[in-house]
């Protein structure tokens, strides 16, 4: 069983460690592997702390923690470009859980408690982007009622471009 609360200072390094090995896990085979590799706790902690300490930060974190702290880690907020049509966009901007956890509801209760706390803001839809390539998130946020809209970007890692999908659901 896992309580949601809000990220603070203390939570960071977890956080940190729970991203840098969610992403090794998740995007193994998929994002180049000197890429993942590289990827530190430490540098990714020093991000985080500028991030949650930003004066213009709009973003939220949300922490979920276990018996042995925090096990997973959702950041969200406002849509950071647009969306023809729609009006009072939220968007996930990261969920990660730890890897040896995926599977056991730790994903949902992040998502469920960022998709309220995004409609207690006034949200109406919550937009999100994932890895072409990464079926299991995709099949992840298809449960949660996303759909892929038809949007699509490129992002480029260490020299492969590779493509995100958009996907959308209301709230």
């Amino acid at each position: 069983m896992v309580h949601v609360q809000e990220m603070d200072e203390a939570d960071i390094e977890a956080v940190s460690t729970i991203r840098v090995r969610g992403w090794q896990a998740a995007y193994a085979g998929i994002v180049p592997q000197t890429y993942l590799d590289a990827m530190t706790v430490e540098g990714d902690a020093g991000q985080r702390r500028q991030w949650l300490y930003h004066p213009g930060r709009k973003s939220r974190d949300l922490v979920a923690l276990g018996d042995r702290g925090p096990v997973g880690w959702i950041c969200f907020g406002p849509y950071r470009g647009e969306i023809p049509g729609r009006e009072r966009v939220g968007e996930v901007y990261a969920l990660y859980i730890a890897p040896d956890l995926i599977g056991q509801g730790i994903g949902r209760t992040l998502l469920g408690e960022a998709h309220a706390r995004m409609e207690g803001q006034g949200f109406e839809t919550s937009a999100l982007w994932v890895l072409r390539d990464n079926q299991r998130a995709r099949r992840f946020y298809e449960r949660a009622g996303y759909q892929a809209d038809g949007a699509a970007q490129d992002d480029v890692y260490d020299g492969i471009t590779l493509t995100e999908l958009r996907y959308q659901r209301v709230l």
